[in-house]
């Protein structure tokens, strides 16, 4: 029987490329050669922190290639307990003889793709001349969508805002040998319509991103909300942009931020511009003019996990090897 690998947190964090990873993510996309269920997603009730828990199971195949599925929960009221909200491991198998290959840390695995998936959707969407990024958040995702978008455009200054302004000045600390500036903000609004690209990675249930602020060109990446009842953005920013998906599959049914303008009318599924599936398979394009305000919302999908296992088994094996 082969040896199954571990592949620690401590090996993602330090091996990760952005470059090569979302390069890795797009190539999946773009060949359109992994199977991908619809993903299981089971709130649990949580009555010791008085909130909904979730479990996530994230399967996906390359027929003869590879496979693997993300086992994941999810706790909001984690931060009570020093922890970070998600939680869980990735199974890495052989497709053809249905072997373990390595099992993998999730919850790194999780923030090293999605800031990816989100950087390269960015690559499409934002202007090429990007260079003013505003995070919203101050999550474990936080400062990988930071780096992410600085590798795909020339990112010179960065501010941060969280609810808790000491960690957004820690976010800033673990940061300034960077080559941008980045600073924490104490308020949305002081930078909400200067910037180039806004990212929001929380756990909202209220707007965060008011469309009265927003100016024309501007990229906005939704990654946090979720669950159906989660919002970033106001109906006023849906209706202001031109709105991508990461895919229809999960996009669509998954997050407030899609759900409810669709239930509303402020948005028609027939509205909704592309996924990442069409733009990487060049079936259609991106950012239109430099007026355009372009939304991009991430839901997760398990080819990324799959795409990330991939790109951390080969150079987990390659460095052994060295």
């Amino acid at each position: 029987m082969d040896k199954i690998e571990q592949i620690s947190a401590d090996f993602i964090e330090n091996n990760t490329n952005f470059t090569e990873l979302i390069s890795e993510i797009k190539h999946h996309f773009a060949t359109d050669e992994v199977i991908v269920p619809m993903r299981h997603h089971h709130d649990f009730p949580n009555p010791e922190v008085n909130s909904d828990s979730t479990l996530l199971l994230m399967p996906a195949w390359n027929p003869s290639k590879n496979a693997g599925v993300k086992i994941v929960t999810v706790s909001p009221e984690n931060g009570q307990f020093q922890m970070p909200s998600i939680q869980g491991t990735y199974i890495y198998f052989d497709a053809i003889k249905g072997s373990i290959k390595a099992i993998l840390e999730a919850k790194s695995l999780t923030v090293k793709r999605t800031a990816a998936a989100s950087a390269l959707a960015s690559s499409f969407l934002s202007k090429e001349n990007s260079s003013s990024l505003l995070m919203i958040g101050t999550g474990a995702l936080s400062v990988n969508l930071i780096k992410a978008h600085a590798t795909v455009r020339p990112i010179k200054t960065v501010f941060v805002w969280g609810r808790n302004f000491e960690k957004a000045k820690h976010i800033c600390e673990s940061l300034k040998n960077e080559e941008f500036k980045i600073i924490p903000i104490k308020n949305i609004e002081e930078k909400i319509s200067e910037v180039d690209i806004i990212s929001c990675a929380t756990l909202s249930k209220t707007p965060l991103i008011l469309g009265k602020y927003l100016k024309k060109g501007q990229h906005i990446d939704l990654v946090g909300a979720y669950k159906k009842d989660m919002r970033e953005a106001d109906d006023k920013t849906i209706s202001k942009a031109s709105v991508y998906l990461d895919t229809f599959q999960g996009g669509l049914k998954e997050s407030g931020d899609i759900v409810i303008p669709l239930q509303n009318g402020t948005l028609k599924k027939e509205d909704i511009k592309a996924d990442l599936f069409q733009l990487c398979s060049n079936q259609k394009t991106g950012r239109k003019n430099q007026e355009e305000i372009t939304l991009f919302k991430s839901v997760g999908h398990a080819l990324e996990d799959l795409a990330a296992a991939n790109y951390f088994y080969n150079k987990f094996k390659r460095l052994g090897a060295l």
